[in-house]
């Protein structure tokens, strides 16, 4: 594949650079962790529970941030739910 790539122009990406992509998504993933509040673990945690009790979840899958939106606060919250 690498003669193909070679003549279709395309260039795999140096392991350098993943590694440098890799490392701009912790920094921005630390970064808005320092942002958020206090009490966002204890709120994820209880929002967890409260699914929890419904449906069956992976708890490393949610993702929950407060976001800064026109003057207001936008508490977003990122969950895939089974579908049964």
């Amino acid at each position: 594949m690498a003669l193909l790539d070679y003549l279709l122009g395309q260039k795999k990406k140096k392991s350098a650079g993943v590694a440098k992509d890799r490392l701009q998504i912790l920094l921005a993933h630390e970064r808005s962790e320092r942002k958020s509040p206090e009490y966002l673990p204890k709120m994820r945690e209880e929002i967890l529970q409260v699914i929890g009790k419904y449906v069956q979840i992976d708890q490393d899958q949610l993702q929950i941030s407060i976001d800064e939106a026109n003057g207001y606060e936008v508490l977003e919250l990122n969950l895939v739910l089974p579908e049964k």
